[in-house]
């Protein structure tokens, strides 16, 4: 595959898969000399997509286009992709991920299942495979088709891309709020299961206030983050920004900002990426697969721990026998999740302090 020249990635998962997907890219960018890389990925993801750097074209698979016409769409994909590339890779074991790859080219790598009665066919047609294993974090899953293709690599979290235009919006932002030095504060995530109740969070915003640096508040236009942004309550040296950047402008604040605290959803990842001091809050999720990679230490957390720190980030679990199941919310329906109410808004605060007090600005 030496001369390849087009490569498609296909990606049809979450906002977090995506953009983790990011060290692969650099990698291919490198070793192939500049290919042109394409991505198929879910159009709930496509604003993430749009800021991965060396990207020149990115298909869209729609779940509500699915319901309407199946087919219709099936058919215009599989023709827009149809041996048009010189690989592809798939970094998701689905059927219809793994049918895309092998429609795109004639040399395919995909993630597949361990399970051999779904995965027998997949291995009979696939140029190469791997396990997708969730006992790995999901960077390392995602550059296993490197190690299949023998091509050397770190494991390092690429930065995103952020233009001049955003970084200029945001500095202007904070200056016109007086915000200097600042730390981010994230409360919400794509799900509601995974986000921290509210009376702990108005009381790690109450101690979280006390510090002298500023506290920004950061969220989408979403209902989940609106529903947030209405039971915030006025402290000083709190600023909420909910609904005011768009995803480029956040990546910009993040890079400029000097630690995250906050839920396990993509805004953590982006601040690992950009090597932030992270305070992570998680609920039921496998910390294994989903934890903040450390560039520093090229490493996640692999056990659950009450708290853990390693490199630039602590972790906040509750000590419960449950922790973490994995599922989604207690009910697996996204309902609520108990472990997050014992997790001690105080002890978040004390890790955080103490990082203050040591850090010189």
């Amino acid at each position: 595959m030496t001369n390849t020249k087009k490569i498609l990635i296909i990606i049809q998962r979450s906002n977090g898969d995506v953009f983790l997907s990011q060290a692969l890219i650099g990698s291919l960018y490198e070793y192939y000399k500049s290919p042109q890389i394409d991505l198929l990925v879910n159009d709930d993801t496509l604003p993430v997509a749009r800021l991965l750097p060396n990207i020149n074209f990115i298909h869209t698979f729609s779940y509500k286009a699915k319901r309407q016409n199946r087919w219709k769409q099936e058919k215009n994909i599989i023709g827009s992709v149809f041996r048009k590339y010189d690989l592809s890779i798939n970094l998701t074991a689905s059927d219809r991920s793994v049918l895309y790859a092998l429609f795109a080219s004639k040399n395919s790598i995909s993630a597949i299942e361990n399970d051999n009665s779904k995965s027998w066919w997949k291995k009979s047609l696939l140029t190469h495979h791997y396990f997708f294993d969730k006992t790995k974090h999901i960077l390392l899953n995602n550059l296993e088709s490197l190690n299949l293709l023998k091509i050397k690599h770190n494991n390092i979290l690429g930065k995103p891309k952020i233009s001049e235009v955003s970084i200029s919006r945001i500095k202007n932002k904070l200056v016109k709020k007086g915000i200097k030095d600042f730390i981010i504060f994230h409360p919400s995530a794509q799900y509601d299961y995974k986000i921290y109740p509210n009376t702990l969070r108005s009381e790690l915003l109450s101690l979280l206030s006390g510090l002298d640096i500023a506290v920004v508040i950061t969220g989408s236009n979403n209902q989940i983050d609106i529903a947030i942004k209405n039971q915030l309550l006025a402290q000083s040296n709190v600023f909420d920004l909910i609904g005011e950047t768009t995803l480029e402008e956040y990546f910009a604040l993040s890079e400029l900002s000097l630690a995250y605290i906050g839920m396990d959803t993509l805004n953590m990842h982006i601040a690992a990426a950009q090597n932030k001091r992270i305070f992570a809050i998680f609920g039921p999720t496998n910390l294994t697969m989903w934890s903040p990679w450390s560039n520093q230490l090229q490493k996640s957390a692999t056990e659950d721990k009450p708290m853990q720190s390693y490199g630039n980030i602590t972790i906040f679990q509750a000590d419960m026998p449950c922790v973490a199941c994995g599922k989604a919310g207690c009910d697996n329906q996204q309902g609520k999740s108990d472990c997050l109410d014992h997790i001690s808004p105080k002890a978040v605060f004390d890790e955080v302090k103490n990082w203050h007090q040591d850090t010189e600005f």
